[in-house]
């Protein structure tokens, strides 16, 4: 049995410490839920056979499976349950690859899935303390990246991501300039998708939150080359060409082709197969790549048969990176306007959790709007890890 993509909801992506940041991360892991079901009226709530979320943090108000407090404050049936999902920024990638398998096994017919994250409310923690009478406390922040380090671990897996990206793009030649280029692109291509309201019907305006808060339509490429690098002192990797600290969420309704038809309504796409790999720890930022390959691979599919590509822009040295690095992987040149040809997390934003849904989404949407076709859509993440999915439109 085939797995499809039926419909999706997300928020704008808000900026740090932006509109939503007064939003609590359980319910703004609610709200695509409600705001998906309240479309769809026919759909029984009571039918829904699982809540699948992605979340990377789970440190503060989506602790405790944020998924199944997002059911409840959903008001869905409370026979309806939820599980959490981490694999990082591939959380919400994961999410719906579960359920589709979910789908296909025949162990659901009605699967919600998709993820979240507040960034801006990443609560700061402490280590419980080795003696019983301490003298000092450290609060460590929990919004990205490494914490509570076991020392047994090498130097360069636990250097940050940012580091990490610099150096495999600098291995590659891949400068400042260029790096600069790709995030001005990135504005660019998000604030004309929003201007052409390529979103509407898709995102949901929360409060007088309309449109993705990180997109900054104005940047130019003076502006971006102004910056000072942010993880090296002489690095090409800045605050400018690299992702947000974002906050958001987005639900999937996951069937049946026969879903679709009982509601009425043309399904987003369908999911084709899927790939996640592992590399070095510090080499994540071109873990996509064996990931792509082999999701091509097992989709018996060849570069030129790709329509769309989705790859989530941690930082423009990661998808660059990447894009250097897929030629040989695949056997055959990328055409790079087809990569993210409405934007990428470098404006749209990256809330951990939500990243990799949004782009599987938007995979799907802009196929349809191309008359279908294949595509893929991949992220890289933290701790050597890589994700792609292989979408099929009608």
């Amino acid at each position: 049995m085939d797995a499809y993509l039926i419909d999706a909801v997300r928020t704008p992506f808000g900026k740090h410490k932006g509109g939503l940041s007064q939003v609590r991360a359980d319910d703004l892991a609610a709200l695509p839920l409600r705001a998906l079901l309240d479309r769809h009226p026919s759909l029984d709530p009571a039918e829904i056979d699982d809540v699948i979320l992605g979340d990377s943090n789970g440190a503060g108000e989506d602790n405790r499976n944020v998924a199944r407090m997002a059911v409840l404050l959903a008001d869905l049936p409370t026979t309806v349950p939820g599980v959490t999902v981490n694999r990082l920024c591939g959380s919400g990638a994961e999410a719906i690859i579960q359920a589709t398998r979910a789908v296909r096994a025949g162990d659901a017919d009605v699967v919600v899935a998709g993820g979240m994250e507040s960034m801006s409310r990443a609560p700061f923690v402490m280590a419980r303390p080795d003696t019983a009478f301490p003298t000092s406390l450290e609060l460590l922040p929990t919004q990205l990246g490494w914490r509570m380090v076991n020392p047994k671990f090498p130097a360069q897996w636990t250097a940050s991501l940012g580091a990490c990206a610099e150096a495999v793009a600098a291995e590659y030649g891949i400068g400042r300039s260029a790096q600069d280029e790709w995030a001005l692109r990135s504005h660019e291509r998000a604030a004309q998708a929003w201007e052409k309201g390529l979103h509407d019907g898709y995102a949901l305006p929360v409060g007088e939150v309309t449109r993705d808060e990180s997109i900054r339509p104005g940047t130019s490429i003076e502006a971006l080359a102004g910056l000072k690098p942010a993880f090296s002192r002489d690095g090409a990797v800045t605050a400018g060409n690299s992702s947000p600290l974002n906050d958001g969420s987005i639900a999937t309704l996951v069937g049946p082709i026969e879903l679709a038809s009982e509601l009425g309504v043309a399904p987003l796409g369908r999911v084709v197969t899927s790939a996640v790999v592992a590399v070095e720890p510090q080499r994540f930022s071109v873990a996509p790549v064996p990931a792509i390959a082999r999701a091509l691979a097992r989709a018996d599919l060849r570069p030129a048969d790709i329509d769309v590509w989705e790859i989530n822009e941690a930082f423009a040295a990661m998808v660059l990176s990447c894009l250097h690095e897929l030629p040989d992987a695949v056997g055959a040149p990328i055409d790079h306007e087809r990569v993210n040809p409405n934007g990428g997390a470098l404006a749209i934003g990256h809330p951990l959790g939500a990243s990799a849904p949004r782009v599987i989404v938007d995979t799907c949407r802009e196929l349809r709007r191309r008359g279908g076709g294949y595509g893929v859509a991949a992220a890289c993440i933290g701790v050597g890890q890589g994700i792609a999915v292989v979408l099929h439109v009608d």
